[in-house]
């Protein structure tokens, strides 16, 4: 790094006889006196001003910018001086693909991060920033999970303020700083009775989307953008290659969640429930854009289409359908008049997944095939999301010697044969 310190007070001029000579600068015992200057990474010149009798901390602090720079730890200071909310919009926007991904990020720095921390500008950043704005945090919202959601948010932000040089470490990563613990519901899934009872209470011509749900494991939009083209009967496999997505009031097809598109056993039950279904109800064509409102317009033979032959409506599928089937099996109350039903996110058509899961489980299918089936990004995730549904070691044991003690009734030998051998 080229850097060297400027004296604002005096100028060297040459004599008439030759000779170099200081001389006092208009601006001589006024203002800061010493400029300290060096060309940075980007190429432009960067400088700090230090006042009278302070050369030696201005060329300590010209060593400490090249030392920081040949360790890759350097920060432009003039940059850095950019607020967090003025960084976070133009992160926010570049981010992810995903509009609905982008348009939650932003909301939740806008309600939740903004108001606080929005102000700070980015260099100035210290972990007992980010304590004092988790104390608020946790004051304004009261659900774990919810804030850990948006730290993680706020920590990501941060992390690419780092890659871009604006800071030198993402205080959200400090020994200090207590990730907020979301502890994630425990799973509990429906039986086999409740998942019956609910493909009889839905209309008959959306019963096929509980075989689906339940025998498949799709999630709900990929359960509704199913298409003809995405199941081979006679190879027993349902691809699942796109959805049925919701982005600002208008929906159109899109990858997978996760742009993750995978094939999932089809069960010769499920094959059989998705042909009787497709005889009564004829797949429709339906043309909606290509993973965003102004997307290229695709067209797909849908297997579930609503009552006018277009594509289902969720939200209205969910209001008054879904919740009218739970009401009428007993899973939520039946609202008092005039009322609608109360929400229960966690008997959604996700209990249909959930159920899948516990079934493939119960089988002993292993967690890396079932994390392949649900379209998890992470074998982990399904691992601590239904590691309790796992049959358990002593389980298996009481499995073990009541199969040994029942194969040897069979022989007439008691326990006692058991014993001595």
């Amino acid at each position: 790094m080229a850097g060297h310190i400027q004296d604002r007070w005096y100028k060297t001029e040459q004599s008439t006889d030759g000779k170099a000579r200081r001389v006092k600068t208009d601006r001589h015992g006024t203002g800061m006196r010493y400029r300290a200057r060096y060309v940075g990474p980007d190429g432009t010149e960067k400088s700090k001003s230090f006042p009278d009798r302070q050369k030696r901390l201005a060329e300590q602090w010209l060593t400490g910018t090249a030392a920081d720079m040949s360790r890759g730890q350097y920060i432009d200071a003039r940059a850095a001086r950019i607020t967090f909310q003025q960084y976070a919009e133009k992160w926010v926007a570049t981010h992810t693909t995903e509009i609905n991904s982008r348009e939650a990020a932003e909301r939740r720095l806008r309600l939740h991060a903004y108001p606080y921390i929005g102000t700070r500008p980015l260099a100035s950043f210290q972990p007992g920033h980010i304590r004092t704005w988790l104390n608020e945090l946790e004051a304004n919202v009261p659900a774990a999970s919810h804030r850990r959601i948006i730290f993680g948010t706020v920590s990501a932000a941060l992390s690419a303020a780092v890659d871009d040089t604006l800071l030198a470490k993402n205080p959200c990563r400090a020994r200090s700083v207590q990730v907020p613990k979301a502890s994630p519901p425990r799973v509990t899934p429906w039986t086999s009775q409740q998942v019956f009872g609910m493909r009889g209470a839905l209309p008959e011509r959306l019963r096929a989307v509980v075989d689906v749900g339940s025998g498949c494991g799709l999630r709900q939009g990929e359960v509704f953008g199913l298409s003809v083209d995405e199941i081979d009967y006679e190879g027993g496999w349902l691809a699942v290659q796109h959805q049925l997505k919701r982005i600002r009031g208008q929906y159109v097809f899109a990858p997978p969640k996760g742009d993750k598109a995978r094939d999932v056993p089809l069960p010769k039950a499920v094959a059989a429930a998705l042909r009787a279904h497709t005889e009564l109800h004829p797949p429709a064509e339906v043309t909606l854009p290509w993973r965003t409102p102004d997307g290229v317009p695709v067209t797909k033979a849908l297997i579930f289409v609503g009552s006018a032959g277009a594509h289902v409506r969720v939200s209205y599928f969910n209001d008054f359908m879904w919740k009218p089937a739970l009401a009428s099996i007993g899973i939520i109350p039946r609202p008092e008049e005039g009322e609608r039903y109360a929400a229960a996110p966690e008997h959604g058509m996700h209990a249909l997944r959930h159920f899948y899961a516990s079934l493939l489980l119960d089988a002993g299918e292993n967690i890396r095939a079932l994390s392949q089936y649900l379209g998890h990004s992470d074998p982990g995730f399904t691992l601590r999301t239904y590691t309790h549904l796992m049959p358990s070691s002593e389980g298996r044991t009481r499995k073990a010697v009541d199969s040994l003690y029942l194969a040897s009734g069979k022989h007439d030998h008691g326990p006692e044969t058991a014993q001595a051998a």
